[in-house]
């Protein structure tokens, strides 16, 4: 298989006939014609002929959360596992660092990815529980000397990601299965922004703003996958992290499945399906601009081994508009990126009000630019998001409103921070919020602070006391 060409395989089978608002397995028949089209995908591809040296394989999928739509069906990632066994692996790795905010060994029981494990005998990994070694973020000069640089050029990368897919990448096989979905930070988050879990929690806070495109492809210089899987079942459209009393709004049963040697190209083409162009997704473009296409400028490079001539609808990747009436968020009017402190902090606000009926009556700040007068009109409590924000009204806000009314959330996006305080301001059981028995989610939490994760999670009691 050469590196210009993309697979788009589509799934038959009937798809759930339910409001999407109800999260399911896939049905008996899809799961069937998903583990098909997976081997013949491989097949395609070169089958066993794509093992390297170790025969070993190492597998990433999206697992950034539990939240429904939002990662890899644990049914895809069965079926590529049960082929490599079947196709000559000596050992299968599924390995993930989830999203701030979370931990990884929770999502995987959140997910099922455990269960997967023990039935295919595939060794799970979690990152955030490994020690890191510091690489470098550059793409971008320092803030130091840019005014728009970097504010964090340090990049700390899990020992088990160094050992295997940068210092003996050519002994391993390395294969990515992302989900299908927009991103309201990102355009897309496909096979390239899948590699974002490689950067340890405590660096991926800064930066996330208006150099985030800049970072994902600093990842990909050290990292690219062998073979990427795009699973689109279904896809998001709003974003990456959709409300799941809105489902049947954002989210598309698309029933495809989408594959290439190419990381840049296969993305490309997972673009495509929602109507967007290298324009639309920065990273793309930048990834490209550095020569990591293979030659690949765009979709008009790509030979694409299968039909996707149904595909001609613009999809919106931005924020659905479904906030409640009684929070009040003011942006800075000089600058407040999508990137981190604007979008971040709005995903979640509309999650916990519509999913988790959230309690309004307090406001949020973000940004930088802002008018005094209006400041100085905000009573009750207040979240204030990013540094530009606390840096510019924090004090003053503490001073007139008293600290324990102040909720802080530093650096451009730090996630478990925005979490506590909106666990606590909106009333939300943070144990409730994760979709498992909490008695299971704690053990999973316990579990992996004592294995020596360094994940950013929210404290489980952060609903009842004020913690940032």
């Amino acid at each position: 298989m050469d590196n210009a060409t993309v697979i788009v395989r589509h799934i038959d089978a009937p798809y759930q006939q339910e409001s999407l608002t109800k999260f399911m397995p896939l049905g008996e028949e899809m799961k069937q014609e998903v583990k098909k089209t997976v081997y013949e995908i491989f097949d395609a591809a070169g089958g066993s002929a794509l093992l390297k040296q170790s025969k070993e394989v190492f597998i990433k999928p999206n697992g950034i959360d539990g939240q429904p739509y939002c990662y890899t069906r644990p049914e895809l990632v069965e079926a590529v596992i049960e082929y490599w066994n079947e196709h000559g692996a000596s050992k299968v790795y599924l390995f993930e660092n989830s999203t701030q905010s979370n931990a990884t060994r929770l999502v995987y029981a959140i997910t099922g990815y455990d269960k997967v494990c023990k039935r295919t005998d595939a060794t799970p990994v979690y990152l955030d529980e490994e020690k890191t070694v510091d690489y470098t973020f550059r793409g971008r000069p320092s803030v130091n000397d840019n005014a728009d640089g970097y504010i964090n050029t340090t990049l700390p990368m899990p020992k088990f990601i160094v050992k295997n897919l940068c210092e003996n990448k050519d002994k391993n096989l390395y294969i990515s299965l992302p989900k299908l979905k927009t991103h309201s930070m990102a355009g897309v988050t496909l096979g390239v922004k899948n590699q974002w879990a490689f950067p340890a929690h405590n660096a991926r806070g800064w930066d996330h703003n208006y150099n985030l495109a800049y970072k994902l492809v600093d990842v990909l210089g050290y990292i690219k996958p062998d073979f990427t899987l795009i699973e689109g079942i279904e896809g998001t459209i709003y974003g990456h992290y959709p409300v799941t009393a809105l489902a049947d709004k954002a989210v598309l049963p698309l029933k495809l499945l989408i594959a290439g040697s190419n990381v840049v190209a296969t993305d490309i083409v997972g673009a495509s399906i929602f109507g967007l162009t290298l324009d639309d997704v920065p990273h793309l473009r930048i990834a490209v601009e550095r020569g990591y296409s293979e030659g690949i400028t765009g979709l008009q490079d790509i030979s694409i081994d299968g039909d996707v001539s149904m595909y001609t609808t613009r999809y919106p990747y931005d924020l659905y508009d479904c906030y409640p009436p009684d929070v009040k968020v003011i942006m800075g009017k000089e600058r407040c990126c999508k990137q981190g402190c604007q979008n971040n902090p709005l995903t979640l606000l509309q999650v916990l009000y519509n999913d988790h009926n959230g309690k309004g009556g307090w406001t949020m700040v973000m940004g930088k630019g802002h008018d005094s007068a209006e400041i100085d009109s905000i009573e009750g409590q207040v979240l204030i998001v990013g540094d530009c924000a606390i840096n510019e009204v924090g004090q003053r806000l503490i001073d007139r409103l008293g600290k324990k009314n102040v909720f802080l959330s530093h650096k451009c996006n730090s996630l478990a921070s925005t979490a506590a305080a909106m666990f606590n301001l909106m009333k939300v059981n943070p144990m409730v919020f994760v979709p498992i028995n909490p008695i299971k989610a704690l053990y999973c939490l316990i579990l992996s602070k004592l294995h020596g994760s360094t994940a950013l999670v929210p404290s489980p009691f952060s609903n009842i006391f004020k913690t940032v």
